[in-house]
């Protein structure tokens, strides 16, 4: 083992409802989940504790759905920002062990512990002592993957639950990795798995012994990885948490003035475009929309407002930002000489799954199809550059201005 690195993968068990669990103990007695709206027929389950998952209820399904299985099923609305302290405690816990701490998502990080092993000891060791420390001292249960790499963590922490580790080094691997469903493997979504299952690799082991020039040749860029990664051949790094974005925001200064509903649009959406492909990139949505309007005397007029739904869509931010202009502004006379659009109030993406009714409206669906477009957008300008594809006019090159990142 001492010439591998040692990887930690710490996942908080069913996180949420163990929180709200903290401060009302006789929560953990009773089949509890937390619910993206429990007033809403369609609104879905965040989060279950044992109880609940014990009756068949499932992260993502809806609450009518999970009310099927359990009527007196306690319900209660998610509190985000007590999630993120609890979460915040929890990896100033890890960073005792090493400064080598990188999170995932609120309930999710790794580390690499490789330099600390001749203080702590081993990774189970290391792995025991962080899972009894936040759990004696917060309140939560956390299970450990320890392995060489990231994605071998990853499924070391998923393979037992709740409040357990699982060592998975080479010699672990043909026994604990290789028979797991290949869904399990990191990165794998159900068309993946789909397709895999369709080529007869239904396993993690099978997905190791593909040829890796099948799969390449298959998948693209996507089977290449996989294969690596089914076969322990993932030598990412352990990346050191920087400050956590709190706000994403581009503005510009312009050369000519704008004047005129649909030049200011245009505009707003080129501005929004760059916002939302940067909040994409952070993993984050947002729930506040500002706009900062400068006319030509720089007198600046700014609104914000807050949104039904956290979103990282440029149309859904455009759309919000141009109904403050309009509110606030002439935009059929009055020039402006700056604009900014700002999203803040930001939460992790997967705390806001879109929600869809059994008979979805047309704004929902036409979220799912923006979606869509905007993602495909991503990977086009991540491969061919930002300037391959854009919403329509965007702003002129002779236009000045200020990026502004976060603020």
């Amino acid at each position: 083992m001492s010439d591998h690195r040692v990887i930690l993968h710490c996942d908080c068990n069913n996180f949420f409802a163990s929180v709200e669990s903290i401060d009302h103990p006789e929560y953990r007695a009773v089949p509890m989940a937390v619910a993206g709206d429990p007033q809403l027929r369609h609104g879905i389950i965040l989060a279950k504790n044992e109880k609940a998952k014990a009756l068949g209820i499932k992260t993502a399904e809806t609450v009518w759905q999970a009310q099927q299985k359990c009527p007196n099923l306690l319900l209660l609305p998610p509190h985000h920002e007590k999630y993120e302290e609890v979460s915040r405690r929890i990896n100033a816990i890890y960073r005792k062990y090493t400064d080598l701490v990188e999170p995932f998502s609120v309930d999710e990080s790794w580390l690499d512990i490789t330099g600390s092993l001749r203080l702590f000891g081993d990774g189970k060791t290391v792995a025991d002592l962080l899972r009894n420390e936040i759990r004696d001292k917060i309140g939560v249960t956390v299970s450990v993957g320890v392995s060489y790499n990231k994605i071998f963590a990853k499924l070391g922490s998923d393979y037992k639950k709740p409040d357990a580790t699982t060592v998975i080094f080479p010699e672990d691997v043909e026994r604990i990795v290789y028979p797991l469903p290949v869904g399990d493997m990191f990165d794998v979504g159900r068309r993946m798995q789909a397709e895999l299952e369709r080529l007869g690799i239904r396993t993690i082991g099978r997905l190791a012994a593909a040829d890796p020039e099948f799969l390449r040749n298959r998948f693209g860029k996507a089977g290449e990885t996989l294969s690596l990664y089914a076969r322990g051949l993932d030598d990412s790094p352990v990346r050191a948490q920087r400050e956590p974005v709190k706000s994403v925001g581009n503005g510009l200064t312009y050369a000519k003035d704008l004047v005129g509903k649909s030049e200011i649009y245009s505009h707003l959406l080129s501005l929004s475009d760059t916002v939302a492909g940067r909040l994409r990139k952070e993993g984050k949505k947002g729930r506040t929309v500002q706009v900062s309007v400068k006319d030509p005397m720089l007198t600046v007029v700014q609104r914000q407002k807050k949104l039904d739904r956290p979103t990282y869509l440029a149309k859904e931010i455009a759309t919000a930002a141009m109904s403050l202009v309009e509110a606030n502004w002439n935009v059929s006379s009055a020039p402006i000489r700056a604009l900014t659009v700002t999203v803040s109030d930001l939460s992790d993406e997967n705390d806001f799954p879109l929600q869809y009714s059994l008979l979805p409206s047309e704004e929902e669906v036409d979220s799912e199809k923006q979606e869509k477009v905007e993602l495909v957008m991503d990977r086009l300008r991540g491969r061919y550059g930002k300037s391959i594809i854009t919403f329509g006019a965007s702003s002129r090159s002779d236009d000045r201005g200020e990026d502004h990142n976060k603020d």
